[in-house]
């Protein structure tokens, strides 16, 4: 008898799919992060914050996906930066299909930076590659430090971790240094940022982080451009 593992199958195809997007996002120098946490996390607060201190510096593009509502996409659309919503039927995550056609939708070949954030979960995002240059997970206080350990993968994938909400840290049972031990366990050299969307705090720490990668990012492309032009 054949047993064939779908579930392979699909996340092999997904991943071709995002390599050929990355190279669609790098041809147009379009910098895609990829912004994932759980329901109540505090990403679209974060966002917020980060776009406020980026959009004079960068032409920024935002995908909030969502089951549904549009609550998101109106906060970011009052920022004055170029929104989309996607809704994803009911999908916990979202794919490297869905987060192409959104971005065919966006138009992102003017834009510097695109944030896509993700449906609200720490399981099904951290399988699928959207073609990201850039995997960003958020964690809020009330949460707990143990969720590293509860959910290794996400953190596992993840290229930085913003600790959200630690404005709360006195009335939550949250111990920071055993929450970045944790993260190390799984991800030795992953940054971890404590920030409060709320008050500012860790923000500008955390976009000038950003912002270096972006840079970073652009110079590997040109270098890439002058060796094929050789």
């Amino acid at each position: 008898m054949e047993i064939l593992d779908v579930k392979a199958n699909l996340i092999q195809d997904n991943d071709q799919e995002a390599a050929c997007l990355r190279r669609s996002l790098e041809k147009s120098r379009t910098f895609l992060v990829n912004l994932m946490g759980s329901p109540g996390a505090g990403k679209t607060s974060v966002l917020t914050e980060t776009i406020r201190l980026l959009k004079e510096r960068y032409s920024i593009g935002v995908m909030e996906a969502d089951v549904d509502s549009d609550v998101d996409a109106r906060a970011m659309e009052r920022l004055g930066v170029r929104t989309i919503q996607l809704h994803t039927g009911g999908s916990c995550h979202m794919d490297a299909r869905m987060t192409g056609d959104g971005l065919a939708a966006l138009n992102p070949e003017d834009l510097d930076i695109v944030f896509l954030e993700n449906v609200g979960n720490l399981v099904c995002p951290a399988e699928f590659d959207v073609g990201q240059a850039l995997r960003v997970m958020i964690l809020s206080v009330p949460e707990g430090d143990d969720k590293p350990l509860k959910y290794p993968l996400m953190f596992s994938v993840s290229d930085c971790l913003l600790v959200n909400k630690t404005d709360t840290s006195e009335i939550f049972d949250f111990d920071l240094d055993r929450c970045t031990a944790n993260v190390r366990r799984l991800n030795a050299e992953m940054p971890v940022f404590p920030v409060a969307a709320v008050d500012g705090r860790g923000i500008p720490e955390w976009t000038e982080w950003l912002a270096d990668r972006v840079e970073d990012w652009k110079k590997k492309m040109e270098v890439a451009d002058h060796g094929s032009d050789d």
